[in-house]
């Protein structure tokens, strides 16, 4: 009987599993995703400046063995750490996307970068305060040391006590629409 459980929840990855391949492959014959075909797999058109590098460095960034493409793996690699991963890795993956330079560091030209390119992505309806202010904000709180840099132990500590910022990252990669595409196409299957 413990075991029924188990092969249901299996049985459920599975499905899944098929199904995002199934949108993969629908999307990317070749099996092997651009850029260009990525940003057209989200739904990412006419973006401005600073959204368009926060797509090209997200896609960099599910790129794991940097060959210019994203194949099937490294897409089920993003989409189930977006999804189902632990928070501490998850944070840890949005340090990487959010060092853009690679120096371990996020700089507050990085970060109000990012949240430009969040707010121009998701819309800036509801933002009280402007990009500017709330990087500032951001860094008066979870810059311990003060140098101006974020370093791993900061962020991943700093975005657990603060509600806003965590609440900027968990929009930063809000793949909802992607999920529900997958589920609407389960059912017309």
């Amino acid at each position: 009987m413990g075991n029924s459980s188990g092969s249901t929840v299996d049985d459920l990855q599975a499905v899944e599993m098929h199904l995002w391949y199934k949108k993969f492959m629908t999307e990317c014959p070749s099996g092997q995703l651009t850029l260009h075909e990525f940003k057209q797999f989200f739904g990412l058109r006419g973006l401005d400046p600073e959204a368009n590098a926060y797509i090209e460095q997200m896609f960099r960034t599910f790129d794991m063995n940097k060959d210019g493409y994203i194949d099937f793996m490294e897409y089920v690699a993003a989409l189930s750490l977006v999804m189902r991963g632990k928070m501490e890795h998850k944070l840890r993956w949005y340090f990487k996307l959010y060092d853009v330079d690679g120096n371990g560091c996020i700089d507050r030209h990085e970060l109000l970068n990012i949240i430009k390119a969040i707010r121009a992505i998701n819309g800036n309806e509801g933002q009280d305060t402007t990009a500017e202010d709330f990087t500032n904000r951001v860094f008066d709180r979870i810059d311990i040391n003060g140098d101006g840099e974020l370093s791993l132990e900061e962020f991943v500590a700093g975005a657990r006590s603060d509600e806003d910022f965590m609440e900027v990252m968990m929009k930063s990669l809000d793949l909802s629409h992607i999920v529900a595409m997958i589920h609407n196409r389960r059912r017309s299957v």
